[in-house]
């Protein structure tokens, strides 16, 4: 059930139509979005905002480019790769300050450092090679001396003894084993050199020439959205279940994915910013990293201006 199908209240013809494109399927993962479209965050600001989600089979970039969605949720990276196509892209905002990148093993045999990655078997996905790469590189880590076994998207070869660790996301194959029982440890990728700007707001130029005021309206209410799920990460778990019941999604799981996402998406930067801030220093790391992945890009990819207007 989208978002899309909830009921609108009064006035809502009075407010303008507008379609956010998630980048994956619903989950906590977008807790400050439901939030946000729950207590009449984005109504307050004139807007009747429809969530879409994303998933395997529908990625975020088409329907941003063709006018469909006038935001969508991406990364760095896929952001970059699109450009590179033509797609007249900015990332506006960034949601997730740290990338979700990391190491996972057990704890009875952890990898702590890339220097630990030597010697071991890790599973991933092949099409992630150019990530692994890049950590090494970042590191002086010779990749040849890592066994990458092409895996499944699932704990089950780490938890078996078939691969040493598994290349993944912080907050859902470990919040996986740990619901399970199973002792595990992480190592986080940007706490090593990986800079890669995850959980991206991205708008093409044309919508931040003519549709200003309504994506600067989106960000406000995101931004008084995700300050909520900070101030109660477990609120925010229930409030996704409930908004979603056929989704299949467990409550003790959301609960702890949402309180994994704090340090990824909070900071520093944020507590002195706003949620969604990035500098040029950011920046700088993202397009460094983004060169040993092979996307060339310049720091005009990222476009602050809007995310400013939101915050004032």
């Amino acid at each position: 059930m989208g978002a899309a199908s909830f009921g609108l209240p009064a006035g809502a013809d009075d407010r303008k139509q507008v379609n956010f494109q998630l980048s994956w399927l619903h989950s906590v993962q977008f807790g400050g979005s439901y939030i946000a479209q729950k207590s009449g965050y984005w109504s307050d600001q004139g807007l009747a905002v429809s969530l879409t989600q994303g998933g395997p089979n529908a990625p975020v970039e088409p329907p941003v480019v063709s006018g469909t969605a006038l935001v969508g949720i991406s990364a760095a990276d896929y952001t970059a790769a699109a450009v590179a196509q033509g797609a007249p892209f900015k990332i506006i905002a960034v949601a997730m300050q740290k990338n979700p990148f990391a190491i996972a093993s057990l704890s009875a045999n952890p990898v702590n450092a890339p220097a630990d990655l030597v010697g071991k078997k890790i599973g991933m996905s092949v099409s992630n090679t150019p990530v692994l790469q890049a950590l090494c590189a970042l590191n002086d880590v010779d990749i040849n001396q890592i066994e990458i076994v092409p895996t499944q998207y699932d704990p089950a070869p780490l938890v078996s003894g078939q691969v040493d660790c598994l290349l993944c996301w912080e907050t859902d194959l470990p919040v996986a084993m740990t619901i399970q029982g199973v002792d595990n440890t992480t190592m986080l990728m940007a706490d090593h050199g990986y800079s890669v700007h995850s959980q991206t707001y991205i708008a093409t130029e044309d919508s931040i020439a003519n549709r200003r005021a309504e994506l600067v309206g989106l960000l406000k209410g995101e931004i008084a959205g995700w300050n909520d799920y900070l101030a109660d990460t477990k609120a925010a778990a229930v409030l996704t279940v409930d908004m979603f019941p056929d989704a299949g999604l467990d409550l003790p799981t959301q609960v702890l994915q949402a309180e994994r996402q704090v340090p990824l998406m909070f900071s520093d930067l944020t507590a002195a910013n706003g949620f969604g801030w990035f500098t040029d220093e950011t920046v700088a790391a993202n397009v460094e990293t983004l060169a040993l992945l092979g996307r060339e890009v310049g720091p005009d990819l990222w476009d602050r201006s809007l995310l400013e207007d939101a915050h004032a």
